[in-house]
C-alpha cells in the first residue's frame, strides 16, 4: 500500500465533511456563500459544479482530480493546520485538502476575503 492509499480522508466523500466546513465558518459568524467562494477559488468550480459534485458524493481524491482549474496561486497558502505546515505536505493531494482546511480556518478567524483569496 503507498502512502497515498493510506489517509482515509483519499476516499472520504467530500459531501460528508463539507457541512462541518461550513459550521466552523458559520459557528464565527461567516457564511456557507463564502465557505463556497473559498472552494471555487480553490479548484477552479462553478457553483453548479461545486452542487453536482456534493450531489453525487464523490470521494475528495475525486473531487480534486476532476477540479476544473486549480487556482494557480494556491501556492500561496502557507502556514500551519491540524498541526501540520501546508506548504511541506509532501503528497500532492493531502497538500491540497490541507490548503482548504487552511483557507477554512482564515475564514473562521475573521480574515477578511481579499486577504485569504490572496488578492
Amino acid at each position: 500500500m503507498t502512502t497515498s492509499d493510506r489517509h482515509r480522508i483519499y476516499g472520504m466523500s467530500f459531501a460528508s465533511v463539507y457541512p462541518h466546513y461550513v459550521a466552523k465558518a458559520e459557528k464565527k459568524g461567516r457564511t456557507k456563500r463564502e465557505v463556497d467562494a473559498l472552494i471555487r477559488w480553490l479548484t477552479g468550480y462553478s457553483q453548479r459544479q461545486l452542487r453536482a459534485q456534493l450531489k453525487k458524493e464523490v470521494d475528495f481524491k475525486t473531487f480534486f482530480a476532476d477540479a476544473p482549474e486549480p487556482n494557480p496561486r494556491r501556492e500561496l497558502i502557507t502556514g500551519v493546520v491540524c498541526g501540520v505546515r501546508v506548504e511541506e505536505v509532501e503528497q500532492p493531494l493531502m497538500q491540497e485538502i490541507r490548503r482548504l482546511d487552511k483557507l477554512v480556518d482564515e475564514l473562521a478567524r475573521g480574515k477578511s476575503m481579499e486577504k485569504i483569496l490572496r488578492e
